[in-house]
């Protein structure tokens, strides 16, 4: 597959252009350890009473059994223990890790073949989104604070969270495409995850595996080309 295939690409993050580890043993952690303080000093913040407001709406239509009640920020923690795409907590995930990465605290590691391929998609004329579960706010961030390249923002040019939709609903990718002025078959996705791929290709778009070390065993590729490195997708 060469740039020339395709006129967009959209990325997942997490197993995708950032491993896994770095999610789940830096970012998770670092917003589940400041989550209670940080709602402690800025409950009142309209960006943050917004996303407290999602996340009770969330709870109201809670169906696990053992979610805790009335304690928004321990509903908060309870999501966070079980990996769940909420909204609203990412909101406040995100808000969270602002504050790590402009302390210093935090930076982004990402794999070293993602800022020369994005770099060279870019000057290639290649349309680079990000969809990811994390908000918007937070994908910026992550890519604004890259520890060994700095920020990469400047490459891309539309982002998308669950506000658009699932990222395992095939009208997600469908309204990427259409957000985007591209036509689907156009749109490479590359996910580490066969269900997101699954649902892009439902949509018409050309759905490439990520395949990183770290990432969780594949059984099945259900017929997605696979690339190790971004760089492979440029021929």
């Amino acid at each position: 597959m060469t740039a020339r295939s395709f006129d967009a690409v959209v990325l997942d993050i997490e197993g995708t252009t950032a491993p896994i580890a770095f999610v789940h043993e830096v970012l998770f952690p670092y917003a589940a350890a400041h989550l209670d303080e940080f709602l402690a000093a800025n409950a009142d913040a309209p960006e943050v009473r917004a996303a407290l407001a999602l996340l009770a709406r969330e709870r109201a239509a809670e169906r696990e059994p053992g979610a805790p009640d009335g304690d928004l920020a321990a509903y908060g923690q309870w999501l966070m223990a079980r990996d769940r795409k909420s909204t609203g907590l990412k909101a406040l995930q995100g808000m969270i890790w602002r504050d790590g990465y402009h302390a210093g605290v935090v930076t982004a590691e990402l794999y070293p073949d993602v800022a020369p391929a994005l770099a060279r998609w870019r000057a290639d004329g290649v349309v680079i989104a990000s969809y990811s579960s994390g908000s918007i706010a937070a994908q910026q961030l992550l890519y604004r604070h890259a520890a060994a390249a700095g920020d990469l923002t400047p490459h891309f040019t539309a982002w998308f969270d669950t506000t658009t939709g699932p990222k395992r609903a095939p009208a997600s990718y469908a309204h990427i495409a259409a957000a985007l002025a591209i036509a689907p078959a156009r749109i490479v996705f590359v996910s580490d995850v066969v269900e997101e791929l699954a649902a892009a290709r439902a949509a018409g778009l050309r759905g490439v595996l990520s395949l990183r070390p770290g990432n969780a065993p594949i059984a099945d590729a259900a017929g997605f080309p696979t690339v190790t490195a971004l760089d492979q997708l440029l021929g």
